[in-house]
């Protein structure tokens, strides 16, 4: 099959070159002429594991193309992704400019019967505004051409979104008409041949079950955080708490690991989103909003826990910060952690030496750079190379080369033998007994 992808961040790529590795022909389209010629090139804007090569190879036989031009894409294809951001406002709603943009732009090149395929993270009603869109560039061009508007929202996982793609556990798909069933059907084949894995719907159902589902996840990383406070003032250890639990298998041990606070650029757009639309339709989101003010207060635990141990003046104090990224797998700091701590640490007269995997680059542009000229924010070429003379470590990002550190090598860099874990990777008294003073989240 035929397809046009429009937009090319996390979300377009990564279903672009999905398909293509299926033996559709995608045409990824951008307006931004420098992310395309990259692309052209194998240079890709965001770190997946595995998407590089996919790219490369499917572009290289000729299945996976770039352009700039929406128009001549759609004159190659009758299916049209929309692939674009929804960035939150100051209010927090999804803001739908681009969207609806991409929307007038097909109805004003729309020539036969098209599926116009929202998967964007959008609002309950934004396929109703698309539709509305599109329909009002073709009156003013006076045609009449039928088309289909299908919601198909995404569940990828960063750090594991290819193979979330390639093996689904369900392809929602919200449609109106038997004649986009048929289609959708006919696209998604080759992902669920095992066992049909679409599951239909109508269009604002399936708009809905994308919030709901992210918000139920960030609902279980909150609800944790929130058991892991009670646990500190209680003298409990939140990881024997989350082992009994999880061992329920009506709870399970997804998403119930304590931590400094979920980020990223989907749970908390979405749940701040979803806030936002309960209260424009007449209702008070009480479980939401205390899923949302929890989780902005946990991203201060940690800063919390270093005022206590070093006082409310840093000033002289060296911190090194493990892991960047929102979480492990990805370069994406996008409301992560990292980027409160590191924000607190510095205004709080701190120096801070931080190393990530993969997102160092991004973190030249998450903080001023005055700060780096100054020397107030250092990357380090290696993770142990940030420990030099450092009075703490921290550890915000679980990635995997950080799990078995070697605590006698790391005592020899450090100023201060100090460990915070904000992802409680650590064994306390495996810690304890190296000669560390160690905090954790609930522990």
């Amino acid at each position: 099959m035929n397809i046009t992808m429009i937009g090319t961040g996390y979300v377009g790529l990564v279903s672009g070159a999905c398909f293509s590795e299926m033996g559709s022909r995608v045409t990824c389209v951008d307006v931004d002429e420098k992310k395309i010629g990259n692309l052209e090139k194998g240079i890709l804007p965001i770190y997946e594991p595995g998407l590089e090569a996919m790219v490369v190879q499917n572009y290289g036989e000729g299945l996976l193309r770039f352009s700039t031009s929406l128009a001549n894409a759609m004159e190659q294809s009758r299916i049209y992704f929309i692939a674009v951001g929804t960035p939150p406002g100051e209010d927090g709603s999804a803001d739908l400019s681009y969207v609806l943009g991409v929307a007038a732009e097909i109805g004003k090149n729309l020539e036969d019967y098209a599926v116009i395929v929202n998967k964007s993270t959008v609002p309950v009603g934004t396929a109703d505004k698309v539709r509305a869109a599109i329909q009002k560039e073709l009156d003013l061009r006076g045609v009449d051409v039928e088309f289909d508007v299908v919601s198909n929202p995404e569940f990828l996982k960063e750090g594991a979104a290819i193979s979330d793609f390639m093996k689904p556990d369900r392809i929602i798909v919200g449609a109106d008409t038997d004649r986009a069933r048929k289609v959708m059907t006919r696209l998604y084949a080759p992902f669920s041949r095992n066992r049909d894995k679409i599951i239909f719907m109508s269009v604002r159902d399936a708009e809905m079950t994308k919030y709901a589902a992210n918000s139920m996840l960030a609902t279980k990383i909150s609800f944790m955080n929130e058991v892991a406070s009670i646990c500190e003032r209680l003298g409990v250890d939140v990881e024997n708490v989350r082992k009994g639990i999880g061992s329920d298998s009506r709870i399970g041990y997804s998403f119930i690991y304590p931590g400094c606070g979920y980020g990223g650029s989907c749970f908390p757009k979405d749940v701040k989103a979803l806030i936002r639309t309960s209260k424009e339709n007449g209702f008070d989101p009480r479980l939401l909003s205390a899923v949302e003010t929890r989780n902005q207060l946990q991203k201060q635990r940690l800063f919390q826990k270093i005022v206590d141990r070093f006082g409310n003046d840093l000033s002289g104090r060296l911190f090194a910060v493990w892991g960047l990224a929102f979480k492990p797998g990805t370069d994406d700091m996008r409301e992560a952690p990292s980027v409160v701590l590191i924000n607190d640490l510095v205004k709080a007269g701190a120096t801070v030496r931080a190393y990530d995997p993969v997102a160092m680059n991004e973190a030249r542009h998450e903080f001023p750079r005055q700060w780096f000229d100054d020397k107030r924010i250092v990357l380090a070429e290696q993770p142990y190379d940030a420990l030099d003379n450092a009075h703490a470590l921290v550890l915000v990002t679980e990635w995997k080369t950080f799990r078995q550190p070697d605590f006698n090598g790391m005592k020899e860099r450090m100023a201060k033998w100090v460990i915070f874990d904000g992802r409680n990777q650590y064994d306390p008294e495996e810690v304890r007994e190296s000669g560390f003073d160690y905090f954790g989240i609930g522990r």
